[in-house]
């Protein structure tokens, strides 16, 4: 059995097709993210990183080549259900702004999409538990979210984010938001979470130290991924 998690072939993305406004976001992206694996995903405002995280995470779909989560190929996924299946299963996202539940406490907030994804009460508050406490946030998870520092909420949605046990995480500037010491703990917190599930992570950075300290480098240029 293959140990890619996610699979870019050739992918395109075009906004405005046809039109003499036509912009060619995506030429043909090739990507594999393995197992255990964390992927810096570097480029500049605009370049159309957000873009290939949307398609690589199902949430917007190519003009052209291949997607393939854990060896299903998405093409043949059909209907939106079925992508949105696959989507809740294996995928986790993380996004600058952590979009935590305000009325929900840290535990409630991990909990809340187990729950949605047919886990019963019982496991999904051990697992919660289990996460913070991976995190260094243990005695925290009865705060609500506006009771928690920046970089707690955001320790929180990573949490979250990986609590259904996914074999993929997309993080789009998940340290954006934060200062450079803060951020230093945060990635700390995703780089145990990863490296503790075996998930492949495919993380969106300007920050060139983290981006450094992952396996590799991959840079969005002119609509095309090359090695950093």
């Amino acid at each position: 059995m293959s140990d890619v998690m996610l699979a870019l072939k050739g992918v395109e993305k075009v906004y405005n097709a046809g039109k003499p406004n036509a912009v060619e976001v995506l030429r043909g992206v090739d990507l594999e993210l393995k197992a255990g694996e964390l992927v810096a995903l570097v480029a500049p405002s605009g370049s159309g990183k957000s873009t290939l995280l949307h398609i690589a995470g199902l949430l917007d779909s190519a003009d052209g080549g291949d997607v393939a989560v854990g060896g299903e190929r998405v093409p043949q996924v059909k209907g939106e259900g079925k992508r949105t299946a696959l989507r809740r299963r294996d995928i986790g996202f993380v996004y600058q702004f952590h979009h935590l539940l305000p009325e929900f406490s840290a535990t409630e907030n991990i909990v809340l999409p187990q729950l949605a994804n047919g886990v019963s009460d019982r496991q999904a508050q051990a697992r919660a538990a289990e996460l913070l406490a991976l995190v260094g946030l243990e005695h925290r998870g009865a705060h609500r979210p506006a009771a928690l520092s920046g970089g707690e909420q955001q320790r929180v949605a990573f949490c979250r984010a990986v609590a259904n046990q996914p074999r993929i995480l997309l993080a789009d500037e998940p340290t954006g938001n934060l200062d450079p010491g803060t951020s230093d703990q945060v990635f700390e917190a995703l780089m145990t979470l990863v490296r503790g599930s075996g998930m492949a992570a495919l993380i969106a950075t300007h920050n060139l130290d983290l981006a450094a300290r992952m396996d590799r480098i991959v840079r969005l240029e002119a609509g095309r991924l090359v090695a950093g």
